[in-house]
């Protein structure tokens, strides 16, 4: 049991997904706090600390950072969190982030909050145990590429413990609501924060008037709430109601964000958590349906040139859709080109079209299309495409026909 549950090898590709998802929601919460360093972590902010989470010496330690110390985490941030996102050296990006947020929040916790903290310092810590967020969607799984680096099989604990730890929070947060301060069944919180003024914690929502008129109303809603909650570890990891579990969790943070003041750690991380749960090997069978009826596309390449090989390589590696065909053309193309319905791109203009083809380059359609981006980017292409040849030293060249001039 121990086996199936934890340690039996799954497809990573789902802990590839939300990686990313996990990058984002640190930046999005932790970066915004940058932005004014004299107010949130200088020697001239307002600092408030967590002693519940720190022991007061290493909150006493931390306090006593020079500004130049700070800035130098700020800027070791940005560099382990990019390589986080991109999954670059993936394991070591994703512990060296985890150290700046833990030496943030000692800093000062008041400007994001101890509960988002909390939540993500776990989720992170749970992500820097083994590097098999960087399997897919990573630099790591180009610097090794694997034309199935999507279907990679490991040990299953890691999504099995972000899994356990969402479940529980739930369960938890629904425990509290019955044996903690305003009882949700002997009392009625639920229809006193309908009647909280605009500023509070309560939103002003189409329905808040509807519901602060009827108290009996609010008690049952706040009834379903909390039951709900605690069932969620039951619904989730029960195979017949899991898609309903997921479907549900995720209209109520929805709900959530739009009714309550509350983190936005609830809407940006959880509901791509509770994606978590669903089957590795689903979404590997849903790949492959994918793939066996994908538009084809036929990419040429100089078979001779070692670089344009292991350029190759990549894009299978990226090609998630298996839309990408590959014939080689020894000594007789200078560039890639992309033939797609009879119609031949070369150059820039293919990387373009690929940019719609393969997953791991849509974020370049940001940018391939701005004003003058066909210019400078045709520019680039072709000199990477004449100069190839002084990329040898990157061991993708070591038979040197890259010094070969096209015919």
């Amino acid at each position: 049991m121990w086996n199936k549950l934890f340690l039996q090898e799954r497809p990573s590709i789902g802990l590839a997904f939300f990686r990313i998802w996990a990058a984002l929601t640190v930046g999005l919460h932790v970066i915004p706090s940058f932005f004014q360093l004299h107010d949130n972590y200088l020697s001239t902010a307002f600092k408030t600390y967590n002693g519940h989470f720190f022991p007061i010496w290493f909150l006493d330690l931390v306090a006593k950072s020079p500004d130049w110390l700070v800035y130098v985490f700020v800027g070791l941030f940005y560099l382990t969190w990019l390589g986080f996102l991109i999954g670059w050296h993936t394991q070591v990006s994703a512990i060296c982030m985890l150290a700046c947020g833990y030496y943030f929040y000692a800093l000062n916790c008041f400007h994001i909050g101890t509960l988002s903290w909390d939540i993500l310092l776990v989720t992170l810590f749970l992500m820097c145990v083994t590097a098999y967020p960087g399997d897919y969607f990573s630099v790591d799984a180009l610097r090794n590429p694997s034309p199935d680096a999507f279907a990679r099989r490991r040990p299953f604990f890691i999504q099995r413990l972000l899994q356990i730890q969402i479940a529980l929070t739930y369960f938890f947060t629904g425990l509290y609501k019955i044996t903690g301060a305003g009882n949700w069944v002997s009392g009625n919180p639920m229809h006193a924060l309908m009647n909280y003024p605009v500023v509070g914690v309560t939103k002003n929502f189409l329905l808040k008037e509807f519901l602060a008129g009827h108290p009996h109303v609010c008690y049952w809603v706040g009834i379903f709430i909390f039951s709900t909650e605690l069932s969620m570890p039951f619904l989730l990891f029960y195979r017949k109601t899991r898609r309903t579990a997921i479907v549900l969790g995720i209209i109520f943070h929805i709900l959530l964000i739009l009714t309550f003041d509350v983190p936005a750690i609830f809407f940006f991380l959880f509901p791509a958590q509770l994606l978590l749960f669903i089957d590795p090997k689903d979404i590997l069978a849903w790949i492959h349906r994918s793939r066996s009826r994908s538009h084809k596309v036929k990419v040429l390449y100089d078979g001779d040139c070692g670089f344009c090989r292991a350029s190759v390589e990549r894009l299978k590696v990226m090609d998630l859709w298996g839309h990408l065909t590959y014939e080689a053309m020894p000594e007789t193309l200078s560039e890639l080109k992309v033939v797609d319905d009879g119609k031949t791109y070369g150059g820039f203009e293919g990387f373009r079209r690929m940019c719609f083809l393969l997953p791991m380059l849509y974020p370049f359609l940001l940018v391939a299309y701005l004003p003058g981006a066909s210019i400078v980017g045709s520019w680039a292409y072709a000199f990477i495409a004449k100069h190839r040849y002084l990329f040898h030293r990157s061991k993708t060249c070591t038979d040197h026909q890259c010094f070969r001039q096209p015919s």
